[in-house]
């Protein structure tokens, strides 16, 4: 049955995924629901689509991305890598392990300009309340157009909220903070490490943002690094210039002390601290409530809201996986959509989700994370025909990824690595990454080809 309607909100990757999934239907000759996507940026991507803003964009919304400039990759592309089109297809030719940003936002955006995707979305456009309509089965979404600046309505009768959980920052407070004297941010407004060249810069965290900001900083020449760990520290072989030190206190103007009795002057602050998975449109009853995890309560199969079965959340685990994760969750939400997964009673759903989210509370390390990780999505292919891979295999790059960290956390961008979709062995990047200050796509392309020769 496919007279029906699904809208899409957000067209960020698990968005696009949510499209390409139904696209891969429709092109064995099946028909699909009426689909319309709708996304608050001027273009597609949603994380990876980089501004140079902070704060609100062009039309006074606040930011969605927290992409910032010299970001790289800080897993293996090959443990991304989308099943149906590999970066081989894409590039025509080898690169290395970890590109940047731009090489990977133009990787999303050669799968997705292959399809008719972008007749689907409507850019410039926020969700701004949603109301479930119980005797119509249908839900009542409220938009605003933002460049015409005109609100409008649409009616849907499946809705897929893809906004990710990346972009509204978890701010706790630290005494003194505001009278610190230099900048103070959060690490969805950083852009870059260039304002930071030979300061002195306190990061607060103790998660991936910390750890990449701070080897970035470093990377481009902060005179020192100290990230300030709130539970648990990073715990790298950091180099000299960079530390991690026990709970910060609070601060004196530009004096920070810490928990263990130190205190240390810094030129500027970082508040690493996490983000909040915020949905403003949706009303109490529909809203995830959650934090980072890797099996969110209330999510049958980390898909599907329990308590309301037309409500399909795309993304909103913490991810090792990203994009392959993205695809198997869009193409198990398409076939239940399209009446091909029946879905067990609210009972044993509430029973599946308990037993998933038991299992991640006896993981303990990284590598327990990365294997329940990698048998959820196993799990989420064994509904679909979503193009099989070799998860287990890379679950097994994640692991190496993992103990290349922990043994340099500055060379581990430059290990290659193998895809488990065409068999391409990566090349080396000719310039190691500590080096590399040009990351361009033209740049990073130009020399690939160069060391090739």
């Amino acid at each position: 049955m496919t007279n029906f309607k699904v809208g899409i909100i957000g067209a960020g990757p698990s968005g696009l995924a949510m499209l390409r999934a139904f696209e891969s239907e429709q092109k064995k000759g099946n028909p699909i629901p009426e689909i319309k996507c709708y996304e608050k940026q001027d273009n597609w991507g949603g994380m990876w689509n980089f501004t140079w803003r902070t704060g609100v964009g062009k039309y006074g919304e606040p930011l969605h991305g927290s992409m910032y400039k010299y970001l790289w990759s800080n897993g293996p592309k090959e443990c991304l890598e989308f099943a149906d089109y590999t970066f081989t297809e894409h590039f025509g030719q080898t690169i290395s392990s970890y590109p940047p940003r731009e090489v990977l936002f133009d990787y999303i955006q050669g799968r997705i300009n292959q399809s008719n995707a972008r007749d689907y979305i409507q850019f410039n456009t926020v969700a701004r309340w949603v109301d479930y309509i119980e005797d119509k089965k249908q839900f009542r979404v409220i938009f605003d157009n933002l460049k015409k600046n005109e609100t409008f309505e649409e009616f849907f009768d499946y809705l897929v909220v893809g906004t990710g959980h990346f972009s509204t920052p978890n701010l706790p407070y630290f005494k003194g903070i505001e009278n610190f004297p230099g900048a103070v941010m959060h690490a969805h407004d950083f852009r870059g490490a260039d304002q930071f060249k030979d300061q002195r810069l306190l990061l607060i965290g103790s998660s991936y943002s910390a750890e990449d900001i701070g080897v970035q900083c470093y990377k481009h020449g902060s005179k020192s690094v100290t990230i300030a760990y709130r539970t648990s520290p990073i715990g790298c072989n950091w180099p000299d210039g960079i530390k991690e030190k026990a709970k910060l206190s609070h601060f004196e103007d530009s004096i920070a002390y810490f928990e263990d009795g130190s205190q240390e002057e810094f030129d500027a602050v970082i508040l690493c601290t996490g983000y909040q998975h915020k949905f403003p449109f949706l009303p109490d009853n529909m809203r995830l409530k959650t934090n980072n995890c890797l099996y969110p309560d209330d999510l049958f199969k980390g898909v599907i809201f329990n308590h309301n079965e037309r409500l399909i959340f795309l993304g909103m685990q913490d991810q090792y996986y990203t994009f392959n994760m993205f695809d198997t969750q869009a193409w198990f939400a398409r076939d239940y959509m399209l009446g091909k997964i029946p879905l067990p009673p609210k009972k044993e759903r509430i029973k599946e989700i308990k037993k998933w989210m038991d299992d991640e509370a006896l993981t303990k390390t990284g590598e327990d994370h990365v294997d329940f990780q990698t048998n959820y999505i196993k799990d989420l292919m064994s509904y679909t025909n979503y193009p099989n891979f070799n998860v287990d295999k890379v679950g097994s790059m994640f692991k190496n990824w993992l103990k290349d960290k922990e043994n340099n956390i500055l060379n581990y961008r430059d290990q290659i690595y193998t895809s488990v979709i065409d068999g391409t062995q990566a090349e080396t990047h000719h310039t190691a990454w500590m080096d590399e200050l040009d990351d361009s796509l033209e740049n990073y392309l130009e020399e690939s080809k160069e060391s090739a020769i």
